[in-house]
């Protein structure tokens, strides 16, 4: 199995977490085209482009500097991201075999850097995949698309064929989740909360689990998806009643 995660957008440059080897980003070329773009925008371009305020447009303009530095250093992508999924992901405690298992089934895809491999060097940036490049001349959602598709393709094909999704649905427009579902096995769990007589999602609930059970897996070195029922976490367990094959879900 392999799992596909969405990036956060809080970032850190910085870990002490010792890794096995740090790697290349399989699309560093197309991060690096794109940073050399973004340098050229000025921050209320950048406030517009990207829905931030002021103070993110200035650091994202000073990451962009520093993302084109050969003074500024890598970290490891799994490391890299500090959001809550990352957070419960909690890859801090990984062993080295973890780490190792990681790098071949998890992937992380984000608007600048493509597919990431765990163990990938990045650099703190924002993006996203509305963003429209000139050099590029459509939405980097576009963009991306076939290229992603015909790489994750060929990594999940490469770890038995079956990927779990845990990705926010931002993710899908830079997919073409029609050929992935012709060609892997694609299960996406799903995280509930009762409410009353009907079943809710809470996002930040959600983003708690997706990190949890990638954690899960990789722990637990799972092949097959009937192997994530055993999941539960936070109160969070899986229900038979409301699940499906390629869609189990889980429910508080």
């Amino acid at each position: 199995m392999l799992v596909l995660l969405s990036p956060a957008k809080t970032m850190t440059g910085k870990s002490k977490v010792r890794v096995p080897e740090v790697t290349c980003p399989p699309f560093i070329d197309e991060a690096t085209r794109i940073a050399r773009e973004m340098v050229g925008y000025s921050v209320d371009e950048l406030t517009e482009m990207l829905g931030v305020n002021r103070a993110l447009a200035l650091q994202t303009r000073e990451r962009y500097h520093d993302f084109l530095s050969p003074d500024t250093a890598v970290i490891p992508a799994l490391l890299g991201y500090t959001g809550i999924v990352f957070r419960y992901l909690a890859p801090t405690d990984f062993s080295e075999a973890d780490f190792a298992y990681a790098q071949d089934h998890l992937r992380i895809a984000s608007a600048c850097y493509g597919l990431t491999r765990p163990l990938d060097g990045i650099k703190p940036y924002r993006m996203e995949y509305t963003v429209e490049l000139p050099s590029i001349g459509e939405p980097l959602a576009d963009y991306w698309r076939p290229r992603l598709t015909d790489r994750l393709v060929a990594d999940v094909q490469a770890a038995g064929g079956i990927l779990v999704n845990l990705a926010s649905r931002e993710i899908q427009q830079s997919l073409d989740w029609a050929r992935l579902s012709r060609e892997v096995r694609v299960v996406t769990p799903e995280f509930k909360v009762i409410k009353g007589d009907t079943l809710k999602t809470i996002v930040v609930y959600a983003k708690m689990m997706r990190g949890a059970m990638t954690r899960f897996i990789l722990k637990n070195r799972l092949t097959a998806p009937d192997e994530l029922e055993a999941f539960s976490a936070e109160g969070f367990h899986y229900s038979a009643r409301h699940s499906t094959p390629d869609h189990p879900l889980f429910i508080v």
